[in-house]
């Protein structure tokens, strides 16, 4: 067994090529053990063992620094950089994340969890390094998915023109979490294609070197045409345009070409991109069949839950898919995550008006805009946490021209292990900074179907409609839609909320509940019943400065309310844990709930 729980990049560069060899297969055999019982990134990491190997050969980490795009292929990293005896805890509360976290490990330059930053963040960090005299090289690792979002090639264009050991490492598995689309993925494939002229090009090269006398002139003479060559057979290259060194493609699961490739790479000491192509789930034929469904597992013991209610993503998938059915007018918007937001079935059924656009949020919601000029009724359904990208656009498209747009924002709330890069606890708060948006936030599916049906037919300008990520904890019952739900024991005290956490309120006992499910703007008829009250307690899965809650208290003051008002709501970041732990620590379960109305 080479792989140890102590195991340490200096290890790591004592092994022999052959011993690294079978340190990637026992690699892959814990990463699979692993994330198939804590669930994870599985896919992705199984895809990039042969990479971290190699740059941890060339490199020497801590003082060379490494930038993961996302981070969610980090975990070999970790195994190398002494965490290996602590992947039975990989997102579990107290354990170690699933993304990369400089408090968490010196090896772990900049934070994961977003897409497309990478090349931004190192091209900061190599600056830095450069202005201190420090000429050791800083790696960004970007995955072909990640290269389709805009940031990235902000980040591109402005490294190609510095002078700083910089090195990207295009890792192109020809699929992000949904398959690639667009006009990025076919160029990438036209460069695949070319690879027999880079191996040509090196080979004669080679030979050329070896020709005593006459060979060294020649060769001068080949580099004085090799633009010429390279136009001829692929109209230039992207990166190389860009002011970028380029090597490649090369094949990511052959050990000696990636190290080679980095070490020349290292030498060169100016803006370098590494493309390499690596098949996601290398080495575990379920994830090589079906890299999709390994992207990203749950933990086991969500499985054996056995979750009864209905999954909200698939719930609004499927409605949206019913509303479409009958109205042509309906167009459904992703940013490359297609089974993520449960419109699989969709893209099925009317391809034509379905619409991935890459990793690009801040495109997907302008985009949505001008099909909302031109009398259509686009639907962007995106993560909570991923919509935070577009908020400019949501004000300047979208708010001052009143565009009908809906947005389906899934993830809303806890999101559990995957923590803080992926909580969907501030678009509430952000959302409602814009004037003219209405917000809703069912508790069940039935509920979820019903605000969409509002979204589209009833409301106007940018119309969201919130919901986590699971299954519903339970079913209201309501048959008919209601802007709110007001349930009186004849109590002196209210619970006021909204989500999936109403569930926990209808369980507490002695106390009245008022549920929005239209939370913004708040109804005048939720401030009149609340006004009968004397102590109102609010419980909010979401963040309290700028939240619901915060709008309600200030608004019962206006009306002049003289009870008590408790919010209980998130403050801060919360940390990766399963999302029951995370509610409880919040004190948004039935828990929480009893201790602060005291019943």
């Amino acid at each position: 067994m080479i792989l140890k729980n102590d195991m340490s990049a200096e290890y790591l560069k004592s092994l022999t090529p052959e011993q690294r060899k079978k340190l990637c297969s026992e690699i892959r055999q814990l990463l699979v053990k692993t994330v198939t019982v804590n669930g994870g990134h599985l896919a992705s990491n199984l895809g990039t063992v042969e990479l971290t190997v190699a740059m941890h050969t060339v490199f020497d980490s801590p003082k060379d620094k490494f930038v993961f795009d996302v981070g969610h292929q980090s975990y070999t990293h970790k195994i190398i950089t002494g965490r290996a005896g602590k992947m039975n805890t990989l997102r579990c509360e107290g354990g170690i994340s699933g993304f990369p976290k400089a408090e968490e490990s010196e090896h772990d330059a900049f934070i994961g969890g977003h897409s497309s930053i990478s090349i931004s963040a190192a091209l900061g960090i190599a600056e830095a390094m450069r202005s201190d005299g420090d000429d050791h090289s800083v790696v960004a690792v970007i995955g072909d998915g990640a290269l389709t979002g805009g940031e990235a090639y902000e980040g591109l264009n402005n490294a190609g023109k510095s002078r700083c050991n910089l090195i990207v490492v295009l890792n192109d598995n020809e699929m992000s979490i949904s398959k690639n689309t667009g006009a990025l993925a076919l160029y990438l494939a036209q460069i695949r294609s070319t690879r027999k002229y880079y191996s040509t090009k090196n080979s004669v090269k080679n030979v050329l070197d070896k020709t005593p006398i006459i060979g060294k002139g020649i060769g001068k003479a080949v580099k004085g045409t090799k633009q010429l060559l390279k136009y001829a057979i692929y109209h230039s290259n992207l990166f190389e345009d860009l002011g970028f060194k380029y090597l490649g493609p090369i094949d990511g699961h052959n050990l000696d070409e990636l190290t080679e490739a980095l070490m020349v790479a290292k030498m060169m000491q100016r803006p370098c991109l590494v493309h390499i192509y690596t098949k996601k789930g290398k080495g575990y034929a379920p994830a090589e069949d079906n890299s999709g469904e390994y992207h990203g597992l749950p933990p086991k013991k969500d499985d054996d839950n056995n979750c009864k209610g209905e999954c909200f993503t698939d719930a609004f998938g499927k409605a949206l898919l019913t509303f479409a059915d009958n109205d042509n007018s309906i167009y459904a918007v992703t940013a490359a995550m297609k089974y993520g937001t449960g419109l699989q079935h969709f893209y099925k059924a009317f391809p034509e008006r379905f619409f991935d656009v890459g990793i690009a949020e801040q495109h997907a919601v302008t985009f949505s805009a001008g099909l909302a000029s031109q009398g259509k009724l686009p639907v962007f359904a995106v993560y909570s946490s991923f919509l935070q990208r577009s908020y400019d656009q949501l004000i300047h498209d979208c708010a001052i021209e009143k565009r009908h747009i809906v947005l389906g924002i899934d993830r809303a709330g806890f999101v559990g292990e995957d923590g803080e890069t992926h909580h969907g606890l501030f678009d509430v708060a952000m959302l409602t900074t814009v004037p003219g948006v209405t917000v809703y936030s069912p508790s069940d599916t039935a509920e979820l179907s019903q605000c969409l049906e509002q979204a589209l037919y009833k409301d106007k300008g940018i119309v969201a409609v919130r919901y986590p990520r699971g299954c519903e904890l339970y079913r209201s019952g309501t048959k008919a839609y209601s802007d709110f739900r007001h349930v009186s024991n004849k109590s002196r005290k209210l619970i006021f909320t909204y989500g999936r956490i109403s569930a926990y309120a209808y369980t507490i006992h002695g106390v009245d509940v008022l549920q929005a499910i239209k939370i913004f703007p708040i109804a005048d008829e939720m401030i009149d019943i609340c006004l009968a009250y004397d102590e109102i307690y609010a419980f909010e899965e979401g963040e309290r400065e700028g939240g619901i809650a915060q709008k309600l208290c200030t608004a019962l003051a206006l009306a002049g309310y003289k009870g008590r008002f408790t919010i209980t709501a998130v403050d801060g970041f919360v940390r990766h844990a399963d999302v029951a732990t995370q509610l409880h620590n919040a004190m948004l379960d039935a828990d929480g709930m009893r201790k602060i109305t005291g019943e």
